[in-house]
């Protein structure tokens, strides 16, 4: 194995990383707002029957096929392209964004969900005997044990979408497995340069996997340093 060539690969790859951790990045912030957005939206039957057709379809598409209906099949309507949402539908960065953003939400939503029903009712019960407000309540009490519920499960779609941003390479974006895939068609070496991102992801995870392990951990209420 040649071992310039790896470490040159190394280096052309690791020049697509902030585009993966940027993606990623992002994609968790949106995913998450709109995941808490549609937890309230729960709230109301109606907005419950929206919620459970929204996560449905992005649960139940895949993440490839959502890219290119929102990069290829958006831009293949004329209203679409003569509407003000063209200039940022055209361009593969924002779709692919839009596209991981959505798929987190339902994704992140259903955890959250998780997290909010494992809250126990003695807890909101004695919130409202200490004279909180509803959103007292929610930022104080509801909020802080759903996401200590719920960060075990999401540590996976953490990890999850740091893997899927792999996927936008397929609308042009030159993230890592872009640059790994150009690297390939000009030197034909695949099993050298797709191992070479391989062993950058698997380092990601662990990272990922490390941190949150440790703020779970920091977060539980048996560990010597957390608070009260």
């Amino acid at each position: 194995m040649d071992v310039t060539f790896l470490q040159h690969t190394l280096a052309a790859l690791l020049r697509g990383l902030p585009l993966t951790l940027n993606l990623a990045l992002l994609s968790l912030l949106g995913g998450g707002v709109l995941a808490l957005l549609l937890n309230l939206l729960r709230q109301n039957r109606l907005g419950s029957y929206v919620t459970r057709f929204y996560v449905w379809v992005f649960r139940g598409t895949p993440l490839l096929i959502q890219i290119f209906m929102i990069y290829y099949g958006l831009g293949s309507l004329p209203a679409v392209r003569e509407s003000v949402l063209w200039p940022l539908l055209r361009d593969p960065y924002w779709c692919g964004l839009i596209a991981l953003v959505l798929n987190d939400a339902a994704y992140t939503s259903e955890i959250l969900r998780g997290g909010l029903n494992a809250v126990s009712v003695q807890s909101l019960e004695a919130a409202k005997v200490s004279g909180m407000s509803r959103f007292t309540t929610l930022r104080r009490i509801t909020l802080p044990l759903a996401v200590r519920q719920a960060l075990p499960a999401y540590s996976n779609e953490i990890i999850s979408m740091i893997k899927s941003t792999s996927l936008v390479s397929t609308i042009s974006l030159m993230e890592m497995t872009g640059i790994a895939d150009s690297i390939v068609s000009e030197t034909f070496r695949a099993l050298e340069v797709f191992i070479s991102a391989a062993i950058i992801y698997l380092l990601l995870t662990v990272l990922v996997s490390k941190a949150v392990a440790l703020l779970e951990r920091r977060l539980s209420p048996y560990h010597v340093g957390a608070r009260p």
